[in-house]
């Protein structure tokens, strides 16, 4: 028996065991890469309420708005108006818009009775007594105004100078209307109205909204005292439209009225060259 094996058994059992083979050392895990911080999404933006549509309701009629306006002149804008210009008075194709057309406009063509029109024309003609009465005109023309966009408010007229007031109307507004406000033919089917039946205030409010081809006369141009003049002429026109002559020939001026002097006078002159010639003859 030999040393080793003497030291072997002093040893014990446990030293015979052969020694497990040692395992190559594990590869150290690698961390996990902590996941990157998520941003927390935005809060979700909460969607404004949908107002309820009807069923049958137009979506134009569903849109809200602030400056709809309420009350009478809601009313009679509905039954007359909306048809041709929106409910909005953003206008169609049977009427333009009437978003910032301002109280004159509304006033004029309300209050000359040029509106409403059953039917489409070129160029609506005054009527002799408007179809709204003066409380109905102005619950319209407060309605139409809260549609927004501003325009010229309705003038105020004051007592204006007849000789300035003249020499105005023979710059600006003679060589349509006449020299004596009785109106006259224009181009394209179109007619400068006469003025006798207009009161100051829609003189005023036709300078400065400019209905048809008029053009517009803002105060840049005509001061409101220039306004008031121009309208104190047109009025002493309407006083003056009594004819101390006779037959006003449609006022045209010396031309008309010399053309039917000449007629006359040449057919009793010729009148009596046949009377004289039968008296040869007999």
């Amino acid at each position: 028996m030999t040393a080793g094996m003497v030291v072997a058994l002093a040893a014990g059992p446990a030293a015979l065991a052969a020694p497990a083979p040692t395992a190559p050392p594990e590869t150290a895990a690698l961390p996990e890469t902590s996941a990157l911080p998520v941003p927390a999404a935005p809060p979700e933006t909460a969607a404004p309420p949908v107002p309820a549509v009807s069923p049958g309701a137009s979506a134009t009629s569903a849109e809200p708005s602030a400056s709809a306006g309420s009350g009478p002149g809601r009313e009679l804008y509905w039954q007359k108006c909306a048809s041709c210009h929106g409910d909005q008075g953003r206008g169609s194709q049977r009427g333009p818009s009437l978003v910032g057309v301002g109280a004159a406009s509304v006033d004029f063509q309300v209050g000359t009775g040029r509106m409403p029109v059953p039917d489409e024309v070129q160029q609506p003609r005054r009527r002799a007594e408007p179809v709204f009465s003066a409380d109905e005109i102005a619950a319209l023309v407060e309605h139409v105004t809260s549609f927004g966009g501003g325009g010229p408010d309705i003038p105020r007229v004051t007592e204006g100078s007849l000789g300035t007031g003249r020499e105005l109307f023979a710059a600006n507004c003679a060589p349509c209307h006449g020299g004596t406000g009785a109106g006259a033919a224009l181009t394209n089917g179109w007619n400068a109205p006469p003025l006798y039946e207009a009161t100051p205030v829609q003189v005023a409010e036709a300078i400065r909204v400019g209905p048809g081809l008029m053009p517009v006369f803002p105060s840049q141009v005509l001061t409101d005292q220039q306004v008031s003049d121009l309208a104190a002429y047109v009025q002493r026109l309407r006083s003056e439209r009594l004819d101390r002559g006779g037959n006003p020939l449609g006022r045209l001026g010396p031309l008309a009225e010399g053309l039917a002097a000449w007629v006359v006078a040449l057919g009793l002159l010729v009148a009596a060259a046949r009377w004289l010639g039968r008296r040869a003859g007999e």
